[in-house]
């Protein structure tokens, strides 16, 4: 593939090979392939020239909704309404045992990406620390109103734009234990919702090592769904993602339209389940999925799978890294008028019979 930059054409290959640094001086611009662009992690100065010239195009279909779909539709305190378009990024990092470490880098990625014109930006769970010793998260956790929070919240004010942040290190009931929150905020910078991992992460990985989330962690018990520009947010955390039941209450009980699974899936579960999880997900709520994903070597204990990635409501991924390692964002706009067209031709939440009473029999 020929690589412009830092800008890499996903309709020739996803595995592109390495520039000189002549040949990226001799030439910044590309092709711009709409709907499907793949970002890694330039430079600002090359994000801001390139992004002039990045086309969001007026969506064309035009798609019959139920009337309570357009309902809530109306109620959406936002500009983006079924058929119009919204830019979304999906961050790809490896978080370490340091708060401003990781804080320099979520801080960079997300100027980049409002650069690129991107509106809402989705980090993976523990995207702001992670420890190498048991205990440590607890020790620096802290709640929504804290300093750590709010340099988040001040950097989506500066820059105008929302952002996902999940899970954070939420202080919890008693000294021993936190919450592993995902965070919603908005882009005045304030929290508009958050949401406590229901799921714990108690697994014997095999051939791997054994995990005991709960040990440090306590779970939520509520589902989670927030209107925001981008349509109706289901919000969940990586392991999450195991249970479709939490999907489709998000679903057909609060009617989400997009799903939010931020993630630091293991390498050997990653490598097994990771895309096929959420293409499931995706198909089978008929929503947009966007995940986010740990990648890499933590430290000496902890590595993750990554593979960031952008998922339509067909099941298709429409946006990821080329390098599931690296540090960088993906970029796709997502289209609500596509979530209510694939729902109407296969409208599926007229069709399902498990939230009435049905007759059952064993032997």
């Amino acid at each position: 593939m020929q690589c412009k930059g830092s800008f890499c054409d996903p309709t020739v290959s996803m595995r592109p090979r390495r520039c000189s640094a002549s040949a990226r001086a001799a030439t910044r611009t590309r092709r711009v392939v709409p709907r499907r662009l793949v970002l890694t992690s330039p430079s600002g100065m090359a994000l801001a020239s390139f992004a002039a010239s990045l086309p969001i195009a007026a969506a064309t279909a035009v798609v019959r909704t139920r009337a309570a779909v357009v309902r809530r539709a109306m109620s959406f305190s936002s500009s983006v309404s079924a058929g119009s378009q919204a830019r979304v990024g999906v961050v790809q990092m490896t978080s370490v045992g340091d708060l401003d470490t990781n804080y320099a880098t979520c801080s960079r990625l997300t100027k980049e990406a409002a650069a690129a014109g991107v509106k809402f930006l989705c980090f993976p769970e523990v995207f702001s620390f992670i420890g190498s010793k048991d205990g440590e998260s607890v020790k620096i956790a802290e709640s929504l109103d804290g300093p750590i929070m709010q340099r988040y919240c001040s950097l989506a004010n500066e820059l105008s734009m929302w952002l996902s942040l999940g899970g954070f290190q939420e202080k919890g009931p008693d000294d021993s234990h936190q919450y592993n929150t995902h965070v919603l905020i908005d882009d005045s910078g304030k929290v508009r919702s958050s949401y406590r991992k229901i799921h714990l992460f108690d697994v014997d990985v095999p051939g791997n090592m054994v995990y005991k989330e709960s040990r440090f962690t306590t779970a939520g018990d509520t589902v989670v769904a927030a209107d925001s520009p981008f349509g109706r947010l289901g919000l969940t955390v990586c392991y999450d993602l195991r249970f479709p039941e939490i999907y489709q209450c998000l679903r057909f009980k609060h009617q989400a339209q997009v799903l939010l699974v931020p993630s630091a899936f293991t390498k050997v579960t990653g490598e097994a389940h990771w895309e096929i999880l959420l293409r499931a997900r995706a198909i089978e709520t008929q929503c947009y999925v966007i995940a986010a994903a740990q990648a890499g070597k933590h430290n000496e204990k902890r590595e993750s799978y990554g593979d960031s990635i952008i998922i339509d409501p067909w099941g298709v991924v429409i946006a990821r890294l080329p390098d599931r390692l690296s540090t960088g964002f993906a970029v796709a706009d997502i289209d609500l008028s596509k979530v209510e067209a694939v729902r109407t031709k296969m409208p599926i939440s007229e069709q399902r019979k498990f939230n009435s009473i049905l007759k059952s029999s064993s032997l």
